[in-house]
């Protein structure tokens, strides 16, 4: 083991202790909350362009078919700032799920939902709103409160699954990386070493989860701009293969590099206060469960 890597760690550790942080403790998931908020928020807002494509090829794949060919119309038509349409529903919702999802996806999505409903209707209807701001009293004057929630069950409905099987696939891919490839355990490998474990495990997992949670995508979207009036309709309208595989090759491209970012900003904050990186037990807990 290099000296100066076991050194840095050990004066993380006792920085730790000095500060107070303890794991499980309210000070852990206070920053567990806010590295969530800032790696949510952070990402999302990076890859806006993407999403405001993605969301158009889902309303409208007739005439957005193709990644780079739906890059040129959106440009062509309504100018390059046509792409950062949204960017606050993205920053400021996502970074409100990030927050949340410390407790619980459920009360996360409830919080993130208001924010999706505001940012597909600016990203596909130009006319609409500018951003958050005039957005948001819009879609209360003209639905109400209901507006802002017409997307929940099939937002609940994309984001269960997908975090339940991207964390579930990203503790399972940490486990087998230290185990199988570096074969050392977390605490005894270097920064590069856990951050690089992290950033593979995240992303597989996000690829995974994008697969199994694209329909409800779908759904979310053809909701928001009306194109269907209920669940129902959205699934008819759309067609089953198309549920499955619209937007779904731009959602990779998408998801996995944004939840390997969350990971990484996530778990350089908690190697920056002295806290082990995500996936499996620290030492200290595995030798008292033994």
């Amino acid at each position: 083991m290099d000296d100066a890597e076991s050194a840095s760690r050990a004066g993380r550790r006792r920085a730790a202790a000095a500060a107070g942080m303890r794991l499980f403790s309210p000070e852990y998931y206070a920053l567990c909350a806010g590295g969530g908020m800032l790696a949510a928020g952070a990402t999302h807002l990076a890859i806006t362009p993407l999403d405001v494509l993605k969301v158009n090829m889902q309303v409208n794949p007739m005439k957005y078919n193709s990644i780079f060919s739906g890059l040129n119309v959106l440009v062509k038509e309504e100018g390059p700032s046509s792409l950062w349409r949204g960017w606050g529903g993205k920053f400021f919702g996502y970074g409100v799920q990030g927050g949340c999802s410390a407790s619980a996806q459920i009360i996360a999505d409830v919080g993130l939902c208001p924010f999706e409903s505001v940012k597909v209707r600016v990203q596909t209807q130009p006319m609409f709103a500018k951003g958050l701001v005039d957005g948001f009293p819009r879609v209360y004057a003209t639905e109400g409160l209901s507006g802002f929630y017409r997307g929940l069950l099939p937002l609940w409905g994309r984001n269960l699954p997908f975090s339940m099987l991207m964390f579930s696939t990203f503790e399972h891919t940490v486990d087998f990386l230290y185990q199988k490839v570096i074969q050392k355990k977390k605490e005894d490998c270097s920064t590069i070493q856990q951050l690089g474990a992290t950033c593979l495990a995240g992303y597989i997992s996000g690829a995974v989860g994008t697969v199994v949670s694209n329909p409800a995508d779908n759904i979310v979207s053809s909701l928001y701009n009306k194109k269907a009036e209920n669940i129902i309709h959205a699934v008819k309208s759309i067609g089953f293969r198309n549920l499955l595989t619209r937007s779904l090759p731009i959602r990779i491209a998408l998801v996995g590099p944004v939840i390997t970012m969350q990971w990484f900003f996530y778990d350089t904050i908690k190697i920056l206060t002295g806290l082990p990186t995500t996936g499996g037990l620290p030492r200290e807990l595995e030798e008292a469960n033994i």
